[in-house]
């Protein structure tokens, strides 16, 4: 009954079931395998937050450059603020009592003793960074050397929320916290990393450091989720196709053994009916010419 699985066109059908079941289970691993890393790494990293804030702060230099295991570590770092080049960092939003709160960040660059100038985030201020009464509440850098301390974190890019990377800012505002940004507006060298303070002067609020970008449980770690789904789905629809198609095979060559044909759209023997089955009209005119050379006989019989 089954024979029929070895001809060429069942080989064909066989290969791409027995090539694409193997395929769609192994990608649908692959994405789950991604997404139980995404889920390690973000423990991993909240993990690193909590040691980062109870350790002691440790020169800026030995934690460069930024990567997923010093992003978010305390760094300190010594020199001048450059009070002449302090920059607003508009539409940038923090968690408050009430909800999301919209604001701005005050960004002051450090002049340290090694030459670059490291950007500082002093703080955050709600309110509107073109609104001259918010804009006047912002402190003034300290005067003379000082030692800064704060969480470590790497160059922002486009993906980073509430970059602005279009341009189009006024003067003294900043779109993005990096040194690609900072590189055409201060005359001096600038570290590609940046430092968000932990202890702000009033009424600065403190910035809350960023999770280090591919380690947080985002849409691209429910993306991975998703696709697993998927690929078990592929899987489990091949096989449920190469099933239900030998199962239909397997009942026509059934069928044939036992000569049952299938019904075509004029009864299963064609138009005519069953083999040496006469019709009303075969049967009447068989009859008109069984008639015809009876009377035929009986005349010449006469003559």
């Amino acid at each position: 009954m089954y024979r029929f699985l070895l001809t060429p066109r069942w080989w064909g059908i066989n290969v791409f079931a027995v090539l694409a079941i193997p395929f769609c289970i192994f990608m649908g691993s692959w994405q789950l395998s991604r997404f139980d890393a995404r889920v390690a790494s973000h423990h991993q990293q909240e993990n690193r937050t909590a040691d980062a804030k109870a350790a002691a702060p440790r020169p800026l230099q030995s934690l460069l450059p930024v990567d997923q295991v010093t992003s978010g570590r305390q760094a300190s770092a010594r020199g001048r603020f450059d009070a002449t080049h302090q920059l607003l960092v508009p539409d940038r939003t923090l968690q408050g009592k009430n909800g999301d709160q919209q604001g701005f960040y005050v960004l002051t660059l450090l002049r340290t003793d090694g030459g670059k100038a490291l950007p500082v985030v002093r703080g955050w201020l709600p309110g509107d960074a073109n609104a001259t009464a918010d804009t006047a509440k912002v402190p003034a850098p300290p005067i003379g050397e000082v030692t800064v301390v704060g969480a470590l974190q790497a160059s922002e890019n486009e993906g980073t929320a509430g970059v602005r990377a279009g341009g189009g800012l006024p003067k003294g505002q900043l779109g993005m916290i990096s040194a690609a940004s900072l590189v055409n507006i201060v005359p001096y060298g600038v570290y590609d990393a940046w430092i968000t303070l932990t202890d702000p002067p009033a009424p600065l609020r403190a910035v809350p450091p960023a999770a280090v970008e591919g380690t947080g449980l985002d849409m691209k770690a429910f993306q991975n989720l998703g696709y697993t789904g998927e690929w078990f789905v592929f899987a489990g629809f091949v096989l449920f196709m190469w099933f239900r198609l030998v199962r239909r095979e397997a009942e026509a060559a059934k069928d044939a053994a036992l000569g049952i044909l299938p019904e075509g759209p004029e009864g299963p023997e064609g138009p005519e009916g069953p083999e040496g089955a006469v019709g009303p009209v075969g049967a009447a005119a068989e009859e008109g010419a069984t008639g015809e050379g009876a009377t035929g006989t009986e005349v010449r019989a006469g003559r």
